[in-house]
């Protein structure tokens, strides 16, 4: 469903109306071949992660690669759970530096905020839904790996907003988006499988956010308003057991 969208998104001939409003001109649209090379690679890690759901021998596989990893483990690491937002507060973090990315505050924190509700809702509604127990048994949530999900859509949103700056930029993302993924294995938390999916719906999300932008911002605030000025301020927290970010904006 997620690739369908992806598609009907950005690959439309000529136009999609809702209302009276163009969702994407043709001017604007991306080629469906480059549409296409795009899904690629996410919708392979989707479909493999979706078929090991009822293929005996990928959950062989799994269980094969979990018995070598912890042949080899030393212990656990809590690493993961900072490494995953990584990618999306290098973006932030690059423009503070001045390092100018693609996108104004605030359409990149928009198009953020967008993938990641994509993301949420899907990997929560995966989760609810196949009930897949994780390796260490302590829960049947561990389809599709939510932190390996994360990572990967803030590796997509750092790429989309540097690669034509440098595409050093966006491989230094999805290293870190690989690593989180592998640090979820390592910590007997996910199948490899749950890791697959998770990345693949990482990717999809970002790239859906930034096709439908045009219209969301068309929604919001209108042709006119493009260079509207924007306020923010941000409140870094942590609780003993948590860290996050408290962000406030105002258009």
């Amino acid at each position: 469903m997620l690739s369908a969208l992806c598609v009907v998104s950005a690959a439309a001939q000529e136009k999609i109306i809702i209302g009276n409003d163009t969702l994407v001109n043709q001017s604007r649209a991306t080629p469906k071949s480059a549409v296409y090379r795009q899904l690629v690679v996410p919708t392979v890690l989707v479909g493999y992660g979706v078929i090991g759901l009822a293929s005996g021998e990928i959950k062989s596989i799994n269980r094969q690669i979990r018995t070598e990893v912890n042949e080899h483990a030393s212990g656990g690491t809590s690493i993961d759970d900072y490494t995953r937002y990584a990618p999306v507060l290098s973006v932030y973090a690059l423009n503070a530096m001045g390092i100018k990315g693609k996108n104004n505050f605030r359409d990149r924190t928009i198009i953020m905020l967008t993938s990641n509700m994509i993301m949420c809702g899907t990997v929560m509604g995966l989760k609810s839904l196949a009930k897949v127990e994780r390796p260490d048994g302590s829960t049947n949530n561990s389809f599709p790996s939510g932190h390996t999900a994360t990572a990967f859509a803030g590796a997509e949103f750092l790429y989309q907003e540097y690669k034509d700056v440098s595409v050093w930029y966006g491989v230094s993302g999805y290293v870190v988006a690989t690593a989180t993924g592998l640090m979820r294995i390592y910590n007997d938390r996910h199948w490899f499988t749950d890791v697959a999916v998770g990345a693949g719906i990482g990717i999809l999300s970002t790239k859906v956010a930034y096709w439908i932008y045009p219209f969301i911002q068309r929604q919001l605030f209108g042709e006119s308003n493009k260079e509207r000025k924007v306020s923010a301020m941000a409140l870094p927290f942590y609780n003993g057991q948590q860290v996050g970010l408290n962000l406030a904006i105002k258009f």
